[in-house]
């Protein structure tokens, strides 16, 4: 193909699957729709600095998609967004669009939301966002496309129905097909490509049956079981090869106050943004670096449930149902990274325990394949949720190269 494929991402977050996409040279981004703030300004700086496009403020659209026609057409005021033009005439002045990308946010489908809520998130309305991207697919009728999300979505059943079949009718009655069986073609894990996380994501490719050049379930078969492949990683990323090599931060013998926040740890500026440890209490510090320091020692005191269960209880006070803490191992990819890091960094400590902390932004991010050049505005938090939010920039490279492939094959 001579031109770029044209895309719009949608549940865009910060970016993660738009910037796997425009790394690999062969997309153009025509729109990013995002309800939340910071996200926006993120991804409104990264397409900038990195990318190159020259209207940014216009191009990521911060608004509810839920609200699909105002989305569509434009607004001037509103009370919750800032005026844009809208799809429509992002899609226009761009020449139409050729594929449509995203996925709504996945809390309401995850296993642990569900544990936590305790109507197992079936009143929860991020069940039916998938909806309005139904309804944008709809309208514009792409090539082909591409709908990410958790596992626990294979399982979600609001309201008795599968949300599987759910989604399965909902696109087909638009014209499109997925893959049949999701969970043993479409469970995708992230370490394959070279994510140093273990993150288990589906993802499900979506064709256009009125402009795909074959029979759709043979095509997607392909897809997953040779094209996509094609990309994997040659080796699994560890923790080590990910993070090891970022400045270290050592705990301070009383907590100092600098530039407006308090710091527990000795640290001074660096040329890599978003790395700038947590705040941590002596207790805290005390306990990361007895674990870190169990598993360096080979002494392995603590490496049972009910082992971290009681020093938690013995160091509190306090009783858990759920094991609370965990070190992240050097020589293995890290445990997944969500996007309730922000409420505390307990299950995923450093594992050099003389540093004694929880990651930082930046050491996140890198586990989430995230370039250092790729800098997370707003607060720690806000930082910390975009993050865990994400999709694996590698993994959305690979995805993007796969469906390039595929779009060559069977659509031109």
């Amino acid at each position: 193909m001579d031109r770029k494929i044209k895309v719009v991402d949608l549940f865009v977050g910060c970016g993660g699957l738009t910037d796997g996409f425009e790394k690999t040279g062969k997309y153009h981004s025509v729109a990013c729709v995002e309800w939340e703030k910071e996200p926006c300004k993120t991804l409104r700086k990264r397409l900038k600095d990195r990318w190159g496009y020259e209207n940014p403020d216009e191009m990521v659209i911060q608004f509810d998609i839920q609200r699909v026609n105002q989305l569509l057409d434009g607004w001037v005021l509103d009370w919750d967004y800032p005026p844009n033009i809208g799809l429509n005439a992002l899609v226009k002045a761009n020449g139409g669009i050729d594929v449509i990308v995203g996925g709504p946010p996945c809390q309401a489908y995850s296993i642990a939301g569900r544990i936590r809520d305790e109507n197992g998130m079936n009143d929860d309305y991020r069940n039916f966002l998938f909806e309005s991207y139904v309804k944008i697919v709809d309208f514009y009728k792409p090539k082909a496309f591409i709908f990410e999300n958790v596992p626990g979505m294979l399982s979600a059943m609001p309201g008795g129905i599968s949300i599987i079949e759910r989604i399965t009718k909902a696109f087909d009655d638009i014209g499109y097909e997925i893959i049949g069986d999701l969970r043993k073609f479409a469970l995708i894990d992230c370490t394959d490509f070279g994510v140093p996380q273990s993150r288990k994501r589906v993802i499900i490719l979506g064709v256009n049956r009125n402009l795909i050049k074959t029979t759709p379930q043979l095509a997607l078969l392909e897809f997953y079981k040779y094209i996509l492949p094609k990309y994997h990683s040659d080796k699994i990323v560890t923790v080590e090869d990910a993070i090891g090599d970022l400045p270290k931060f050592f705990p301070l013998n009383e907590p100092v106050k600098l530039k407006g926040r308090v710091h527990s740890h000795y640290f001074q500026n660096s040329e890599i943004p978003n790395h700038i440890p947590r705040m941590h209490n002596k207790r805290d510090m005390q306990i990361f670096a007895d674990l870190a320091s169990d598993i360096e020692t080979g002494q392995n005191k603590y490496q049972s449930i009910a082992a971290i269960k009681n020093l938690y209880i013995e160091r509190t006070g306090k009783s858990s149902n759920i094991h609370k803490y965990y070190v992240l191992r050097r020589d293995r990819p890290s445990n997944t990274i969500p996007a309730h890091l922000y409420k505390d960094g307990l299950r995923h400590i450093h594992p050099d325990s003389s540093q004694a902390r929880t990651i930082t932004v930046r050491e996140a991010a890198r586990l989430q394949s995230f370039d250092d050049d790729y800098e997370f505005t707003g607060s720690l938090t806000d930082q910390y949720k975009m993050v865990g939010n994400a999709v694996p920039p590698k993994l959305a490279f690979a995805i993007a190269m796969g469906l390039n492939d595929f779009i060559e094959k069977y659509y031109v």
